[in-house]
């Protein structure tokens, strides 16, 4: 019943900003810790940003001062502004959705399908 969609990947030139889109249309993110991961040809899938439902926010270093994640509860959407994009910023960003303790089943995980962000010059 929850769908997450990604949306604004593309390819850019090094320097440049990409906004980045997760929507959920049938449910409400507000009990849900939600996050940005990436996962880039034959490396692991790597957590860039958290946003948690208390409104804490982590970075991975490698992004720090150039990401904002950013959350809109009453549109059900997750936000991640990319300013000054680098190269090794290119790969296939992944939206999440965690709630630990949903009352009836348990922990929820629920993932998009990944929109591929490309920077090269």
């Amino acid at each position: 019943q929850v769908q997450l969609v990604e949306s604004g990947g593309g390819l850019v030139q090094p320097g440049e900003s990409l906004r980045l889109s997760c929507a959920a249309p049938n449910a409400i993110f507000s009990l849900y810790d939600l996050a940005w991961y990436r996962q880039a040809p034959e490396n692991q899938r790597e957590s860039v940003a958290r946003i948690t439902a208390n409104g804490d926010i982590q970075y991975a270093d490698s992004v720090k001062g150039r990401f904002t994640i950013t959350r809109d509860n009453a549109k059900n959407t997750l936000y991640l502004q990319m300013n000054n994009l680098k190269p090794e910023d290119t790969a296939e960003y992944y939206c999440n959705a965690h709630f630990e303790q949903h009352p009836l089943i348990g922990p929820v995980d629920y993932w998009g399908q990944g929109t591929q962000v490309t920077v090269s010059s």
